[in-house]
């Protein structure tokens, strides 16, 4: 049968599966109003227990299993992570014990290279007792690599690309990032922090500035009360000083977003920018991959070049969106980057966000956080997180379809805090770039009001919108939205829940996980 001819036979028969699969519809419950705690100290290190499991854009309950079966028996390579929507190379990096065995390094060797500190932009919030700072990252060792096994390592990466095929420059940053892979992380280690003053970083709506002001004072030591985990990560809320006169405002006398300067103690690299972010205004939490650079995470060959050798892209005009945003909302607007991807190779997140979008804290992965169900569910822990750290602020998310967590957990947050959450804006991948050929799944967003959410296309959809007052929707942008599972790609919009039965499950998988096999 030729190429084409079966191609569109096999389509044919996803139509008919998905045809016989479609759920009765049934209403949604909203929940109750949630009583969100006060914001307090955070008593220790990362704590989490990861016992759920969560699939690729909630499509079927066995849609992982199911489909790695089918590939198993079409004997396809196309790889089993792409259905969970999580890229293995962000997966099952190897930890510090393996690292040092595998380089053959002695513990007296290892002792010798200079201790680093990944020192993550953090965001600091008013209590009782005055400003309090989340500091968060992880303490390493980097061991001193030579570039032919950098090369090596780097290959192992790269599947089905040769580092020595690419141009210099990539191959150079496909280095660097295979190198902040292979470090021994540091645990049981004392942190302790420098805080000055942080002078301007631009102006409101340029990149790196983002508002706020420099204080008049705030300069002193803070030490760490926590020694790192056994994965070298450290992250608590730690008060700081404020005394009368030193220069920081009261968050309760201000409007101001105050920035200062964060130098780790004895790491040259340590270096970040703390954000004190006064009780109440505008945060907008915002991922990164897909919407505020081209990354195609849903391609795994192009996913896997974007993320670890290409020059990190902006998404068309994005930054003109956020520097508009930055310059016309009020004083006190808060920019927050929150990434899945592993804080070890985050730098360059953190570089192409100060570059190019308003300057903001950041979340990322620890490495506590390591298997794929605990990814799959790190997004949310991190936003309640924050959500609770400011319980009288108003939040707007804004990301893209093709990530599972963010299709249940954003409605999910507007649900649970509808008094919290202003805006959800995603960018719909499966309509814009035909490379996005998922399914997502919008049934969490029934019940909510349909002006506070909306599916876009480009970045200029998101001009001239009311944010502050609460009107999130640009008519001219067609929603078509039916609560279910969708994909624009095969014109499916299916009924209320989406979720697929009985036999169907296997026929609807079957099919168009083989109609992939023949279009990716």
């Amino acid at each position: 049968m030729p190429h084409k001819q079966a191609q569109q036979w096999l389509l044919l028969a996803a139509w008919s599966g998905i045809a016989s699969a479609v759920a009765i519809p049934s209403p949604t419950v909203l929940p109750g109003q949630v009583v969100v705690p006060a914001p307090i100290i955070t008593p220790a290190a990362i704590q989490f227990d990861a016992t759920r499991s969560y699939q690729r854009r909630n499509l079927i309950s066995k849609i992982e299993s199911d489909v790695g079966s089918v590939l198993t028996a079409l004997g396809s390579d196309i790889p089993s992570y792409v259905i969970s929507g999580v890229p293995n190379y962000f997966q099952n990096f190897p930890t510090g014990s393996q690292v040092q065995s595998s380089l053959g390094l002695s513990d007296s060797d290892l002792a010798a290279i200079p201790t680093q500190v990944l020192n993550i932009p953090p965001y600091g919030n008013w209590t009782d007792q005055g400003w309090q700072i989340r500091f968060h990252g992880n303490v390493y060792k980097m061991p001193n690599l030579t570039t032919s096994k950098l090369n090596d390592l780097a290959n192992i990466f790269l599947i089905g690309t040769d580092i020595t095929s690419l141009p210099d420059s990539q191959q150079d940053q496909a280095r660097n990032l295979t190198a902040e892979i292979f470090v021994v992380q540091q645990s049981n280690q004392n942190v302790s922090f420098f805080l000055e003053p942080a002078p301007s970083a631009g102006a409101s709506g340029q990149p790196g500035g983002g508002g706020g002001v420099t204080p008049a004072g705030g300069s002193q030591n803070v030490t760490f009360p926590y020694e790192t985990t056994l994965e070298g990560d450290f992250d608590a809320f730690v008060p700081i000083l404020n005394v009368t006169g030193g220069g920081l405002m009261a968050g309760n006398e201000t409007d101001q977003i105050q920035r200062l300067n964060v130098y780790t103690n004895g790491s040259i690299m340590g270096n970040a920018t703390a954000y004190l972010v006064p009780p109440t205004g505008l945060t907008f939490i915002s991922d990164i991959d897909d919407i505020l650079r081209i990354t195609k995470i849903y391609e795994p060959k192009e996913g896997l070049l974007n993320s670890f050798a290409r020059p990190f892209v902006p998404w068309m005009n994005m930054p003109d969106i956020y520097a508009n945003w930055s310059r016309s909302l009020p004083n006190g607007t808060h920019f927050h980057y929150l990434t899945t991807t592993p804080e070890q190779v985050t730098r360059n997140y953190m570089d192409f966000i100060y570059k190019t979008y308003p300057g903001g804290s950041f979340d990322t992965r620890p490495l506590n956080f390591s298997d794929v169900n605990a990814t799959l569910s790190i997004r949310m822990f991190l936003l309640q997180k924050i959500f609770q750290t400011y319980p009288q602020r108003k939040f707007v998310l804004v990301a893209d379809t093709s990530n599972s967590d963010v299709m249940r957990d954003y409605p999910t947050l507007a649900h649970d805090y509808p008094s919290q959450v202003q805006c959800i804006f995603l960018r719909n991948t499966s309509a814009t770039d035909s490379g996005d050929k998922f399914p997502y799944d919008t049934s969490k967003f029934q019940g909510l009001n349909n002006r506070s959410y909306m599916f876009f296309l480009e970045p200029n959809d998101l001009m001239n919108l009311d944010i502050e007052g609460g009107n999130c929707l640009n008519t001219s942008i067609m929603q078509n939205l039916t609560f279910g599972i969708q994909d624009e790609a095969l014109g499916f919009h299916g009924s209320s829940g989406g979720r697929l039965q009985g036999k169907a499950t296997i026929s609807f998988v079957v099919a168009v996980v083989a109609a992939m096999v023949l279009l990716l």
